[in-house]
């Protein structure tokens, strides 16, 4: 069991037996679960049948010989494959988030390919080709599976023992654990304005240095920025900054913003992080290293509180429990050329601040589609589709494909829905009131933005 020699099994160990013998209280049971959409049912079949309630006790011993004593051990023998073969033979899908949790840390691509085998056998479908751990929790994640008895503190228990700089973020609170998977880096906790200092992470810019347009002259006015507008202050994100960093802690127009990058959503998000009620100071936002269906998850490096990246709401930690609740500012996605064209003062981040990197995650890496499971993806547009994403006076999420807005907007047609008109802004596309009124729109793919606003309306409708 190749990950096995760098976990602390231990500690492992005693989580675990007290985890298995817990009740499952979390997702819907399976006879309690709303009807499958047709379009899950015709991309990953149809579910397996799922028990309720605790564990046998037949099954919680295969549980601990296949993975807590083969962690303690640090080793997988025969004993563990008959145990897994037991689990398998026990029906119960439900154990396979565990099993998935641990494909995501094992490098053996023997034990990989067995854990795989079994959690199909679990699952009913045929041996996923490619990634195995990103196929079975496709599936788990499209079907709904209910989580095991206990599986909060199961995986805190795995992911803790791997990264312990994540102990204070394995919480309970109002997010779906099941979806939480490894990003492939390790937890930013660096405290605030120490980002200067090297970390083994993707490193967050607080208070980053910035120059004139005129003094620009590394950026080609091609090169894709991520625009913000505060109170008649503008300031150029540029991509290739942001695809390094992902997160940004800044002072604009007098207002203090929480900015990160999802490459793999192709999502810039700018929160302000100020007039916060009271008793709430300001969060510093920092990347986890946790993905939740291919979407960062961000939290605030001074209490530990988990956000919804997507949402800007606290979802874990002390301001959940003060349901904090971030307000969006536009993100206007264009190239550099036309941003300082329209906002000719407008100010830039300095190159050193991509490292020397020059990286195109969207035309490379994620140019064929999600790279983390994501489960099922609304039919309704192709999974990278472009959209500008708002949420309308009356809390209605609408998505406006970007390609079609744009040609639209450019011939001189009116969009509206609700509240909400889109226009021109430097090249990009923003959403503002009847008023004029700013109202925090940005561009990202439909499937992240669909999968955080189920249900949203789409334009054209």
């Amino acid at each position: 069991m190749a990950s096995a020699r760098n976990l602390s099994p231990r500690i492992v160990l005693g989580a675990f037996l007290v985890a298995l013998s817990l009740t499952w209280s979390g997702a819907p049971l399976a006879q309690d679960r709303e009807p499958l959409p047709d379009h899950v049912i015709k991309e990953f079949g149809n579910p397996p049948a799922v028990p309720d309630g605790s564990l046998s006790d037949a099954l919680r011993s295969a549980v601990k010989t296949a993975f807590i004593d083969a962690m303690a051990n640090g080793r997988w023998e025969n004993d563990q494959s008959a145990a897994l073969e037991q689990i398998v033979e026990g029906k119960d899908p439900r154990i396979v988030w565990l099993i998935a949790d641990l494909m995501r840390f094992v490098t053996s691509r023997g034990l990989n390919d067995e854990l795989s085998y079994a959690a199909t056998r679990l699952l009913g479908i045929g041996s996923p080709i490619g990634n195995h751990w990103g196929a079975v929790t496709d599936h788990l994640i499209a079907w709904d599976i209910p989580a095991p008895p206990g599986y909060l503190r199961a995986k805190r228990a795995i992911f803790t023992t791997m990264v312990p700089g994540w102990d204070k973020i394995f919480v309970e609170g109002d997010i779906d654990w099941r979806h939480v998977s490894w990003g492939g880096v390790l937890i930013d906790d660096r405290a605030y304005d120490t980002t200067d200092e090297p970390c083994n992470c993707i490193p967050a810019a607080d208070n980053p240095k910035v120059s004139s347009a005129a003094d620009a002259a590394w950026l080609k006015d091609g090169d894709i920025v991520f625009g913000i507008g505060v109170n008649g202050e503008y300031r150029a994100y540029p991509r290739r900054i942001m695809e390094v960093r992902e997160m940004v802690n800044d002072t604009l127009g007098g207002r203090h913003l929480g900015i990160p990058y999802c490459t793999l959503c192709g999502s810039a998000q700018a929160y302000f992080t100020d007039r916060l009620p009271d008793g709430i100071g300001r969060p510093i936002l920092r990347t986890s290293g946790l993905l939740i269906r291919s979407n960062k998850v961000m939290y605030d490096v001074k209490t530990f509180s988990v956000f919804d990246t997507f949402l800007g709401a606290a979802v874990t930690g002390p301001l959940a429990e003060k349901k904090l609740q971030l307000k969006q500012a536009t993100v206007v996605t264009t190239d550099w050329g036309r941003w300082k064209k329209l906002h000719p003062g407008t100010t830039v981040l300095v190159e050193e601040l991509a490292l020397g990197r020059d990286f195109d995650f969207r035309n490379g890496r994620d140019a064929n589609g999600p790279i983390f499971p994501v489960g099922d993806v609304d039919p309704r547009l192709p999974v990278h589709e472009d959209i500008i994403g708002v949420v309308t006076a009356s809390g209605k999420p609408v998505a406006f494909q970007r390609s079609k807005a744009f040609l639209a907007l450019t011939r001189g047609d009116e969009i509206a829905f609700e509240n909400v008109r889109l226009r021109l802004e430097a090249g990009g596309i923003k959403a503002v009131g009847a008023d004029g009124s700013d109202l925090g729109s940005h561009q990202a793919f439909w499937f992240a933005w669909s999968q955080f606003h189920p249900g949203t309306a789409l334009w054209p409708m």
